[in-house]
């Protein structure tokens, strides 16, 4: 099997070559490549320990970082680009299921393979060997299957990230995850609370936002969610006895990532929309179920699962506004689409419309049409009023508060309110933002 390989990536190995070592590119990069899909980055195993890679470049006159040179790695800056050379090597005990306790450099490709995690990332190439491929990763390939190298129980107790990231690459390329390597997950999930909330977080983001965001529901259903996002848990476990809907919240969450751009922002606002509605649910005398105040206090969960994952603010930040909002529904008239722009925040949208209709299309078929009828006639009014260039903000008014000030009004307090009660004219007649006509409206009321 043939693989072209960068020309960069081809020079790395070449070079080591010609000094007696061998070299392969390896892993994810080979697994794209055979899929048809464009690596992320080229990885490079080497028979070569760190140090005599960087004695090779040298004399080349090529840089390199000590990116893990505990580890065996080195990066080799080729043109400014960074590859990552990695010596063979055999990991040593895991004590946390996270890190081996050290690393032992070996000379044997094989062994180096062997210690990788799924199949299909344990091939490597070059184009003087060809492809090797000892576990039968194109096998699995082509049958679209996740499988751990050798044993599942001994790869996953080694790094117990493992098992999300099986999750994660059946999500990425459409696969399924094989019943040992599966039936391994299951007796060991609860080794993920071993791993940081950032080697998670990275995770569940490529989980989130592949093509087949519903995988989650795997993370579900081997335990994984229960130890990392208990709250997805419960979601699943609880009903939605009304009209509108037709699955549980947990499925109801589901259909409506599958409904919505890859985005990390919208998957996550998705996977968190009707967080609270466990904790809020209501059954009336008839049987119907009723979620009260559940996007505020969604948008609260929110923050918190967010900031236990460690998200950044910004992200934590949309998401959370827009859990808050996701329910919200003026009255359609631009009067009233103007207050809600104003009330909700001009930065949530037209992301909130996609949030709107990924929520009614992962409901039941009770009155669809129309509920996305009216988020169309939403966003038109709400695109009519930025066409017109219509106040929505204190910003966007025609005075300031130097203008006040100028006008007479003394520093402080009033200045801010002043400014809010002006908006507030604004938005009821879009007209009355006029420098003139504001400063008088002031001046008649002092």
């Amino acid at each position: 099997m043939k693989i072209v390989l960068p020309e960069k990536v081809k020079f790395i190995i070449e070079t080591l070559e010609t000094h007696g070592y061998e070299a392969y590119a390896v892993g994810g990069c080979v697994r794209d490549t055979m899929l048809h899909r464009t690596p992320g980055d080229w990885d490079i195993t080497t028979q070569a320990k760190p140090e005599q890679v960087k004695e090779i470049f040298a004399e080349k006159n090529i840089h390199t970082i000590d990116t893990g040179i505990q580890h065996g790695t080195v990066t080799v800056m080729v043109e400014h680009e960074g590859f990552e050379v990695t010596t063979y090597r055999i990991d040593g005990e895991y004590e946390d299921a996270r890190h081996p306790k050290n690393v032992q450099f070996t000379a044997s490709l094989l062994e180096d393979l062997k210690r990788r995690d799924f199949t299909i990332n344990a091939m490597a190439y070059n184009d003087k060997n060809g492809l090797i491929d000892a576990f039968d990763g194109v096998g699995d390939l082509e049958r679209g299957v996740i499988r751990c190298v050798g044993c599942a129980m001994e790869r996953f107790s080694e790094d117990a990230l493992r098992m999300l990231r099986a999750v994660r690459f059946a999500a990425q390329l459409g696969f399924d995850i094989e019943a040992e390597t599966k039936e391994a997950m299951v007796k060991l999930a609860p080794n993920i609370a071993k791993v940081s909330a950032e080697r998670i977080q990275t995770e569940l983001v490529k989980l989130i936002t592949s093509a087949h965001p519903g995988e989650i529901r795997t993370a579900w259903e081997t335990g994984l969610t229960a130890v990392f996002l208990p709250e997805f848990d419960r979601m699943m476990a609880t009903p939605q006895n009304t009209k509108h809907h037709c699955y549980s919240v947990g499925e109801h969450t589901v259909a409506a990532l599958e409904h919505i751009v890859g985005d990390k922002v919208l998957r996550l606002t998705m996977l968190l929309h009707d967080v609270a509605k466990p904790v809020c649910r209501t059954t009336d005398v008839s049987g119907n179920d009723h979620f009260y105040g559940h996007p505020k206090e969604g948008s609260e969960m929110a923050r918190k699962i967010l900031r236990r994952l460690k998200f950044d603010n910004d992200t934590t930040d949309k998401v959370c506004r827009l859990v808050c909002w996701h329910d919200d529904n003026p009255p359609l008239s631009e009067k009233n689409v103007r207050r809600a722009v104003s009330r909700i925040g001009v930065e949530q949208y037209p992301a909130l419309f996609a949030v709107k209709r990924a929520d009614i299309l992962a409901q039941s078929e009770y009155q669809r049409e129309e509920k996305l009828s009216y988020v169309d006639g939403y966003e038109a009014l709400y695109r009519e009023i930025l066409e017109k260039n219509q106040c929505l903000t204190i910003r966007d008014l025609a005075v300031n508060g130097s203008d006040l000030i100028a006008a007479g009004m003394k520093p402080g307090k009033e200045i801010g309110e002043t400014l809010k009660s002006l908006l507030e004219l604004v938005l009821d007649d879009p007209e009355l933002n006029n420098r003139e006509l504001l400063l008088e409206r002031i001046c008649s009321h002092e």
